[in-house]
């Protein structure tokens, strides 16, 4: 029977999509003290019956192999949301890491693992290049896998990029995934609200028509929350509808009738970097349909319900995710951000079935005799060393 384990699982949905694959929890979690916060929470669900190995300096567990190893290592170092990531940021050191011990000390026939999407572009040459060279010392090819959860039915783009190492000289060539996608707001209507569930708690007591920006347009349109949700057709943004179908200036004005004068001012400045080239921060609370762009940064706390002049809660914000619907995020609100550190369940699980279907030998046919395979979901093209083919071409 395959197994598998995971080293710095975070909150753990890469290590959830393994088990929801094989049936099975982990043999055992591998992480270091600086993810500990993080990983508590997959621990917990595990009623801490999962083998738990802190890696510290030259004190290694002593700990079987396994056939497949996940890893969700920190991204910050490539995020597009981080305005000093770079190939050299020191954050992208835990890939390095974690490769170095994991096939040098455990070797599995698999190791896998996410990462953002930038490691599939230019500034992710010298990581790739890095990784790669790791894994010829240690007898494995490396592939690259971009791609965005939306094209595995989920309700967010959520641009990313997987890379596994394969132990063995041939790379396999993964199978394309495009599933219609949910829409968020039947996503976020099908949780149902348990009064006994500790996850039951919104992430922001405000009310959402009560926004400023967003009372602002309601009173212009002469519509209630539920009515507007029910009138757009994407995802709409308060501040973006202003830009769009109004002006800032006149959202100033009635800010100022209404005592916003605090925002009013924000408002006329934003109107004047506007107007001079600049750009402004456009982060407000967002009214969901359809989908969104990736369920990080302020979503947590300003994604309002579908139809409920209210935002999210804990739970109904796992679910975005994917999470079992028992999962508890320990320390509740304070933690939010550990929901958008995470890869979403379903989005993981179509990579873990290829890693499962890799050490069965049902992608024997879909070998490849070279070390390297960078493949694009979104376009469903194959990309080798010096060339670019597309899917068609290559079946051919």
């Amino acid at each position: 029977m395959t197994n598998y384990a995971s080293i710095v699982p975070l909150i753990g949905g890469e290590t959830i999509a393994m088990q929801n694959v094989l049936g099975k929890r982990p043999e055992y979690i591998l992480s270091y003290e600086e993810f500990e916060a993080n990983d508590k929470h997959l621990l917990e669900y595990y009623k801490n019956e999962v083998p738990y190995h802190l890696l510290k300096g030259d004190k290694l567990p002593d700990i079987k192999s396994v056939d497949i190893v996940n890893t969700v290592c920190p991204c910050a170092g490539l995020s597009s949301l981080s305005p000093t990531s770079n190939s050299e940021s020191t954050t992208n050191d835990w890939m390095r890491t974690s490769a170095e011990y994991i096939l040098g000390s455990v070797s599995p026939k698999v190791f896998w693992g996410e990462n953002a999407p930038r490691l599939a572009s230019k500034m992710g040459e010298p990581i790739v290049k890095d990784l790669r060279k790791i894994g010829q010392k240690h007898g494995y090819t490396f592939s690259i896998f971009k791609t965005k959860s939306l094209l595995h039915g989920l309700s967010q783009v959520r641009d990313r990029t997987f890379y596994f190492f394969w132990q063995g000289d041939k790379v396999p060539q993964l199978e394309y995934i495009n599933r219609k996608h949910e829409k968020i707001e039947d996503a976020i209507c099908d949780v149902k609200r348990n009064p006994d569930d500790p996850m039951n708690v919104l992430t922001n007591d405000a009310v959402p028509s009560q926004n400023p920006y967003y009372a602002y347009v309601l009173e212009k349109l002469n519509k209630t929350h539920r009515q507007f949700a029910s009138s757009i057709d994407k995802t709409t943004n308060p501040l973006e509808w202003i830009y769009k179908n109004d002006s800032f200036v006149k959202a100033a004005d009635w800010m100022r009738q209404k005592g916003f004068d605090k925002d009013a001012d924000k408002c006329i400045r934003k109107h004047d970097k506007l107007q001079s080239g600049g750009n402004i921060m456009w982060h407000n609370i967002e009214v969901p349909k359809d989908h969104i762009g990736a369920f990080v940064g302020h979503r947590p706390t300003q994604l309002t319900h579908p139809w409920e002049d209210r935002f999210l809660t804990i739970r109904e914000c796992l679910s975005l995710m994917k999470m079992p619907d028992d999962f508890i995020l320990q320390g509740g609100r304070k933690n939010l951000n550990h929901i958008c550190q995470n890869v979403p369940v379903t989005t993981a699980q179509d990579m873990a079935k290829q890693a499962v279907a890799f050490v069965e030998g049902r992608l024997d046919n879909q070998l490849w005799q070279q070390d390297y395979m960078s493949q694009d979901n979104r376009r469903e093209c194959i990309i080798s060393e010096n060339s670019s083919v597309q899917l068609d071409e290559f079946m051919v």
